[in-house]
């Protein structure tokens, strides 16, 4: 063990979503005196309002604790991760910035599906892993011991290793405390070159004034206020502007040593040049070609999975969206973003996000920070396409072609953990969703169900429809796992003629002719009848697979009977009426229909 790195130990809380991590976290905080208790608010370290209302962890938040145990002074490095699998990449780098991590189980609902996932991402990592079953408080004492038994299953350990905690009422905070300190080991330096400092980013975030702040966990040697430092990933040279740590906001100080957590102000103003995972390099020396191949392990680009164009419902916010999202992009750098146009909807953005959940949230940000509303596209996923012997990614839906030699989709590995009864109930969801290799293994008192599934299902409502099946006890996690061969076609669909690339979709085959004809059937009711017949179609390689009609409007010619009406005179005025409708027909089929966003929103809804 180093001397300088003994007193320190570094260490993250997972759980399963709404398990109490955020929670546990503000008694850790208050414990350690890190935040005076007149101060303290629910879910501290969750700084978006759009967190604490949903009970999520959507940014991860680093904070340095004093503690001190047997008159010896520790420092605590807590890194508070996100839950969800979206965001399993950036939780990959969090656990490579620590050595334990502490698993979380509520004790009211048991081992979920995160948990498991979590937990192999923290056993793949190396970390030394404590656990601990929450809200004793407010459980049975059956629930307390199933959770504790299910839990020493899973790690491997003895029940009585297995803490009681609430985050609630503070129960166990003491005991975790001390177990963080024995269990977890203090960190030590992987070799290097002699006068080379490297560390992880594991997290970021923008400073009007110092530039993006890299959030980074020193591995080797020291960083201080003006060192020059070295970006690998995007081969960038910068100064330190200022060195500190997180208490829990940023407060400077001379240096961060090995072992430490805390971050440097780069002065960088491009978000763009500071990647998530990256490894910065810094030494007295010049940096050699050499030297500077001496990254951490580890490091990926973050590759959007998930596709969503979005448009301002007020065509005049256009400006307005443009500039939020580029401040969005300064506190969340895995946001992808491209001009985009759409013939109905007007200028707009095309989004990339790491999964739904990312992407309902931008969404929701969009409206809450900036007052923009938007409308937004069907999800879609990035197609890999064989043309001529060349293939191609596709993202978005209207780029696909209908002649392709041969097309691959992205598969995710799910797994889906529920009580026994509700086994029958979640397979016969085969009936809806594409699923393959289904495995299924018995686990305490309930069932670890192991499928593959194209991600293109994971993204509609898969979900939703496991909550409803299972009354919400069964829950759900995934990872991409690569592609494979998809049959499936463009679904267009047309009014008066004109084609709506905002509603066009790549469906499988045998479900497109039920798809296509929902949507008519629905834009039938949503649509204002015109002075002229409306055709609604559903169209894959040029033939109609579903059509509806909307009838012209009918102007009332009057009862030319009771008035002394000729009626010879009637049918001339219903023979003008319909040149006038069918000139009407015409100049619709040559023009683009304008379709409200109020419209749009509705066909958009799962």
């Amino acid at each position: 063990m180093n001397q300088l790195t003994s007193h320190i130990r570094n260490f993250c809380i997972i759980a399963h979503i709404d398990h109490g991590k955020s929670t546990l976290a503000d008694r850790l905080l208050e414990s350690t005196g890190t935040i005076e208790k007149r101060l303290m608010k629910p879910q501290f370290l969750d700084q978006l309002e759009l967190e604490r209302e949903r009970g999520i962890t959507i940014k991860m938040a680093p904070v340095r604790m004093s503690y001190t145990l047997n008159a010896i002074p520790y420092v605590l490095n807590l890194i508070d991760t996100p839950g969800h699998s979206d965001f399993g990449y950036e939780v990959s780098r969090a656990l490579a910035a620590v050595e334990g991590a502490v698993l979380l189980v509520d004790a009211t609902q048991g081992i979920q599906a995160q948990t498991l996932a979590n937990f192999e991402n923290a056993r793949k990592s190396g970390l030394t892993i404590i656990g601990a079953v929450n809200k004793v408080d407010a459980a049975d004492p059956d629930q307390i011991e199933a959770a504790i038994n299910d839990l020493s299953l899973l790690l491997n350990l003895d029940p009585e290793e297995i803490l009681k905690v609430s985050g609630k009422t503070g129960i166990g905070v003491e005991t975790l405390l001390q177990k963080i300190v024995e269990k977890i080991p203090a960190p030590s330096e992987p070799q290097t070159i002699a006068g080379l400092s490297r560390a992880l980013v594991f997290d970021s975030y923008y400073d009007e004034h110092k530039g993006v702040l890299a959030h980074i966990r020193v591995f080797n040697g020291s960083f201080n206020e003006n060192d020059n430092i070295f970006l690998n990933a995007t081969n960038t040279t910068a100064k330190a502007k200022e060195v500190g740590y997180f208490a829990p906001k940023p407060k400077p100080s001379k240096s961060i040593q090995s072992g430490e957590i805390g971050y440097i102000a780069t002065g960088i103003k491009d978000s763009d040049k500071l990647k998530i995972g990256d490894t910065l390099l810094s030494s007295k020396q010049p940096l050699s070609a050499e030297v500077k191949k001496m990254a951490l392990p580890g490091y990926r680009e973050p590759k959007p999975v998930v596709f969503v164009s979005f448009y301002p419902e007020d065509t005049d916010q256009y400006d307005e969206l443009k500039l939020a999202l580029s401040k969005l992009r300064l506190t969340d750098a895995s946001l992808k973003f491209e001009a985009d146009m759409n013939e109905v909807l007007g200028r707009g953005f095309k989004g990339g996000f790491l999964g739904r959940l990312h992407f309902e949230i931008t969404a929701e940000r969009l409206a809450r920070e900036f007052k923009i509303e938007t409308v937004h596209s069907f999800p879609s996923v990035a197609y890999r396409v064989k043309e001529k012997g060349e293939w191609r990614v596709i993202t978005n839906p209207k780029d696909f072609p209908n002649d392709a030699e041969a097309v691959e989709e992205p598969i995710s590995k799910i797994e889906i953990l529920t009580p026994t009864k509700y086994l029958g109930a979640i397979l016969q969801l085969k009936e809806i969703f594409r699923f393959s290799e289904i495995e299924t293994k018995n686990f305490g008192n309930n069932i670890l169900i192991s499928a593959k599934l194209p991600l293109a299902d994971l993204i509609s409502d898969l979900d939703d429809k496991l909550k409803s099946v299972s009354n919400g006890f069964a829950s759900l996690s995934y990872e991409l796992v690569g592609y494979a061969l998809a049959n499936v076609a463009k679904l267009e669909i047309h009014v008066a003629a004109n084609a709506i690339p905002g509603l066009t979709r790549i469906i499988p085959k045998k479900e497109i002719e039920r798809e296509g004809r929902m949507t008519v059937e629905k834009l039938k009711t949503l649509l204002q009848a015109q002075q002229f017949t409306q055709a609604l179609q559903a169209v894959v390689g040029g033939k109609i697979v579903a059509r509806e009609t909307i009838p012209a409007l009918k102007k009332d010619l009057g009862d030319f009977g009771k008035n002394g009406g000729d009626r010879t005179r009637k049918m001339k005025l219903w023979k003008k009426q319909q040149r006038g409708k069918e000139r009407l027909k015409e100049r619709g089929e040559g023009s683009q229909i304008k379709i409200p966003a109020n419209i749009f929103k509705e066909l958009l809804k799962k």
